[in-house]
């Protein structure tokens, strides 16, 4: 009889000091929030159509799109357009324009466009046209930010309620470190950012949380298993017996994301590129953001007689 033997990431017993690096992770993880902070504001995100405003017309020409044609027929027609670009495959083509003062107005602009495409290349249809006031995507961007805040609101309250406080706010603090990571992401790679990257960053957020959690809570049966061991000691202990579980549950997601990201097509591979990168940026910074924060929050509070000589009692206690 054989057994399978088990895909071990990691030795069952390690005893690496990640708090030994816990000033070094917290400087890099503030310089990448910082740098990415400024990406929001220049070159800034590559706003969608949802937050935006404007028409979006996904064209499907026979064989590939003479990009160069399609642009001088709208030019030559006097059409004002926010880009032309390749959607997809080689006979994609992404068309943006303008936000129309009316319903009426759209209507004219998506049959001059029309027109222009049937000149400039024969065959070419329009696949779909996307509409949305600049009011409209207002809102949107409103109630994408709000759905965040709200997210990260409910985490803390969550986490309160569940371990002390010094856990909750090293666990928010943490999550906006990774918001912002990946808002610096989005501005560099240029993916479009819409309400589907909206979506793919509070699944971001929902993972990194729960991978957190896990961490969290053997740290906390560790306090109450070892009363003595001095709070740092307890925290690389605590990671150390996690880690298996922590790059095993990573690395499943990692793998379910990456053929999505390679080939799901233009509509997909952002939000599965997101989930790539939080996956990678929310597992690190479980070990040198949030459980260095919980450190330097929590060495008076949650440890206060670490330094205590331990008892004949709490001696045997702890096995």
């Amino acid at each position: 009889m054989f057994i399978k033997p088990r895909l071990r990431l990691a030795p069952d017993h390690t005893t690496i000091q990640f708090m030994r690096g816990r000033i070094m992770g917290l400087v890099v993880s503030a310089v990448l929030s910082t740098a990415s902070v400024l990406l929001f504001f220049y070159p800034g995100l590559n706003l969608g159509i949802d937050f935006s405003g404007g028409i979006v017309m996904q064209v499907r020409t026979e064989g590939p799109a003479d990009f160069t044609k399609i642009r001088g027929a709208l030019a030559d027609a006097h059409i004002q357009t926010q880009g032309v670009q390749r959607f997809g495959d080689d006979s994609e083509v992404l068309i943006r324009l303008n936000t129309q003062p009316t319903e009426q107005a759209t209507q004219v602009a998506v049959g001059q466009v029309r027109d222009a495409l049937a000149k400039a290349a024969n065959g070419a249809r329009i696949v779909r046209t996307d509409a949305v006031g600049a009011s409209v995507s207002a809102e949107l961007f409103r109630n994408g930010l709000l759905a965040l805040g709200i997210s990260l609101v409910m985490i803390l309250a969550y986490i309160w309620f569940r371990f002390e406080w010094q856990f909750a706010v090293g666990a928010v603090v943490t999550l906006v470190l990774d918001i912002t990571k990946a808002i610096g992401f989005l501005a560099i790679t240029r993916i479009e950012f819409d309400l589907v990257m909206v979506a793919a960053i509070l699944t971001v957020l929902g993972y990194s949380t729960n991978d957190k959690v896990v961490v969290y809570d053997r740290v906390r049966e560790n306090l109450r298993k070892y009363k003595t061991m001095p709070l740092r000691e307890l925290i690389d202990l605590s990671i150390n017996e996690t880690l298996n579980r922590t790059l095993g549950t990573s690395m499943t997601v990692f793998l379910a994301s990456l053929p999505l990201a390679i080939f799901g097509g233009q509509s997909i591979s952002g939000f599965a590129m997101i989930m790539l990168f939080g996956i990678v940026v929310g597992t690190s910074s479980s070990i040198f953001i949030a459980a260095p924060i919980l450190l330097f929050l929590g060495e008076q509070r949650l440890r206060r007689d670490a330094a205590a000589p331990a008892t004949k009692a709490t001696l045997a206690e702890e096995p």
